[in-house]
């Protein structure tokens, strides 16, 4: 069960190692936004199998505008890779 908000790393599709947010999650599958090509208007819905968490969560403000999803998902990104 991932928690909304949580920081999840595609692992197929077109979307394949990008970073993600989760919107929400039920019975159908996990709600995925990015701000850019999935505002969180509109999510993607993935199986949750091709979805790894990253066990981090992202700010409560990151949740509310397309673009401070984008800057939280770069952010976490850089800190990633510095890791």
């Amino acid at each position: 069960m991932l928690p909304a908000a949580s920081l999840v790393r595609s692992l197929a599709g077109k979307d394949k190692g990008q970073l993600l947010g989760v919107v929400r999650e039920d019975e159908e599958g996990v709600w995925l936004a990015d701000g850019k090509h999935r505002p969180l208007e509109r999510p993607k819905r993935k199986n949750p199998r091709h979805v790894k968490p990253l066990g981090r969560q992202l700010d409560g403000t990151a949740m509310t505008t397309n673009r401070a999803l984008r800057r939280a998902l770069r952010d976490a990104d850089r800190t990633q890779d510095d890791v």
